[in-house]
């Protein structure tokens, strides 16, 4: 099973669907209303998606709720405290910052009950004037939930879609026409790096997450084709990570030149069963995170599975083998380190247990170091830090300190014995 735990649904088996993501996609309940919809109306968060399957043939659109009321939601059985705040404020759909207090199967149901109104894209028609692609850019610029109708060529399908990297989905269908029925409320640098055809993807990226934009609509806007002098359709999953990785890579370079920090700092929360144990030690900059994918947990058979994967002060020459969590994780850390104007040596433990039962998407990784950094703990010793973390992390000791090759390695680290 740790192959699941490397493949979390890529196909990389050979096998024609995942029986994995099959087995939530076949537990999740729609309502049978849907089967017949050819068109819907409802209030976008916004949201746009372009898939990745069959790259570079790309599928994509805008997700539209069938209604403001969403009743799939109390079909799926979501909670009271869901349906009122969808009500007030279906920006809610998109906004993972705001999940902190739901459950699960709030989450599925509430992503499900978005519509994907699909259509055929390459790459390079971000420089086109398809008017369906115009139209889902118009979209992406918005800041705030936007009226949306789509016209669907056949009754959409329920064919849920379940990823290790993006949020839930729910039906789908072949797009004929959409409309956007009122004007998208578009930040003010949004607006200017839209039409700024001379910055580059990464320096967009960074003057919009120094302006505060949320991640959600940095990454909508790269996917669809609206940053950098060359601009293509990317798939939304390989914005996520871009995005994640260039925000946090300009993070480093800054902190780099901070002092070191003075005081032990332990840094421990949990949600949606993803535990994160983030230690802080007096030091140079670098990051080590091992991942511990518990007995049952949704990718994991019987056995304990444990990855690691690491950066020293010089950066990472690679890909991480722990896909698009590493930077997930690596990202709430920084935007602390920059907030107290400190640099430090980063040992973190993500553990995720037997409560994460079906794949929510990367952003469970980035919210639960998010909760982390709120419980913050500071000791006289590494030690004595260590042994409270592992009051919490249910994985023994010496399994995961066994695969860990930054935290007892004084090359990385600068006299952490004397504090």
């Amino acid at each position: 099973m740790s192959d699941c735990v490397h493949c979390k649904g890529k196909g990389l088996c050979g096998r024609p669907y995942c029986p994995i993501l099959e087995r939530f996609k076949s537990n999740t309940r729609i309502t049978k209303s849907l089967s017949n919809v050819t068109s819907v109306f409802g209030p976008s968060p916004p949201s746009v998606f372009v898939g990745s399957y069959n790259y570079p043939n790309l599928s994509g659109g805008p997700l539209i709720p069938p209604s403001l009321e969403l009743p799939e939601l109390k079909v799926g059985g979501a909670s009271a405290i869901l349906q009122e705040k969808v009500e007030k404020n279906p920006g809610i759909l998109e906004d993972s910052r705001q999940w902190h207090d739901l459950t699960m199967q709030d989450v599925i149901s509430m992503r499900t009950a978005l519509v994907r109104a699909n259509t055929a894209f390459k790459p390079s028609d971000a420089k086109t004037n398809n008017p369906l692609l115009i139209k889902a850019q118009e979209l992406a610029l918005s800041k705030s939930p936007i009226d949306t109708e789509a016209w669907f060529k056949k009754p959409v399908v329920a064919d849920l879609k379940f990823d290790s990297m993006m949020m839930p989905m729910g039906p789908s269908g072949q797009i004929k026409d959409f409309q956007i029925t009122e004007n998208p409320k578009v930040p003010n640098a949004v607006d200017r790096l839209v039409y700024d055809t001379d910055a580059l993807s990464k320096d967009a990226i960074l003057e919009l997450y120094s302006d505060n934009v949320s991640s959600e609509q940095i990454t909508r806007l790269m996917s669809i084709g609206l940053l950098g002098r060359d601009r293509r359709l990317v798939p939304t999953r390989w914005s996520i990570t871009a995005v994640d990785d260039v925000s946090g890579k300009d993070l480093i370079a800054r902190i780099k030149d901070y002092p070191h920090i003075r005081e032990i700092t332990l840094l421990s929360g949990e949600i949606f069963g993803n535990r994160f144990e983030i230690l802080l030690l007096p030091g140079s900059f670098s990051f080590e995170l091992l991942e511990i994918w518990m007995s049952h947990s949704v990718w994991n058979g019987a056995e304990t599975y444990i990855g690691q994967d690491h950066e020293d002060f010089y950066g990472k020459k690679e890909y991480s083998n722990l896909t698009g969590g590493y930077y997930a994780a690596r990202l709430p850390v920084l935007e602390y380190l920059e907030s107290i104007k400190r640099q430090a040596f980063i040992f973190a433990i993500r553990e995720i247990n037997q409560n994460y039962w079906a794949p929510l998407g990367v952003w469970v990784v980035r919210e639960a170091a998010r909760v982390a950094l709120q419980n913050k703990k500071i000791f006289e010793t590494k030690e004595e830090a260590l042994l409270d973390l592992s009051k919490r992390i249910m994985t023994p000791r010496a399994q995961w300190e066994a695969k860990t090759k930054l935290l007892y390695n004084r090359a990385v680290q600068m006299r952490l014995d004397s504090f």
